[in-house]
Formats: C-alpha cells, structure tokens, sequence
C-alpha cells in the first residue's frame, strides 16, 4: 500500500521561507518521478515543480527561481524549498507519485502580506 505524507506547511510572511517534505513508504520510490502541486480557493489545482527518478526538474512560471524542488532516495523523500514567498504561493499543496493516482493528503501553506 502506497502512502504519501507531507509535511511542513504553515503560516508565514511574505519573503520568508519554508520547506515541504512529502515521505513515501509502500513503492519503489527511486523509480518515479515525483511532483508537487498546488490548490487554491477558487483556482484549479495546479503543477508547482517536478523532478525525475534522474533528478531532472521543471517548475511553474510562477515558481522558477523561488521554489527548489529535490529528492532523497535513500530516505524516500522529496522536498519543496519555498523561498521569497508571496501571498499568491497560498494553497494547500500536495505531492504526487507521478503516473500512479497516488497523492498526499496535503499540507496548507499561508502567506500573509
């Protein structure tokens, strides 16, 4: 049985920073790509970073130059350093094991102005 969990959500202010992580049990982890994306009220969910079993990545528009995205795969985790946050970065932001159906039960992320 596949389980996703995520961790390290929040409330912040602007500019500061945080760091997911989403830890994987139940899979062969180190063979998929991972990916973390994000619902706001009112939007639709979207893709924020994704990185490959080889470590390769992409990121939202939005994101590039802020947000990290990397992988543990000795320790099955995959992490979201969030830097430079802006009020528009809040939602509740989930991790995927990517091409499974497999999701986290999300973490809420706030940034207040």
């Amino acid at each position: 049985q596949v389980q996703l969990v995520e961790s390290g959500g929040g409330l912040v202010q602007a500019g500061g920073s945080l760091r997911l992580s989403c830890a994987a049990s139940g899979s062969p982890f180190s063979f998929y790509a991972m990916g973390w994306y994000r619902h706001a009220p009112g939007k639709q969910r979207e893709l924020v970073a994704r990185i490959t079993s080889g470590g390769s990545t992409i990121y939202a528009d939005s994101v590039k130059g802020r947000f990290t995205i990397s992988r543990d795969n000795a320790k099955n985790t995959v992490y979201l350093q969030m830097n430079s946050l802006k009020p528009e970065d809040t939602a509740v932001y989930y991790c995927s094991l990517e091409g499974t159906g497999y999701w986290g039960q999300g973490t809420q992320v706030t940034v207040s102005s």
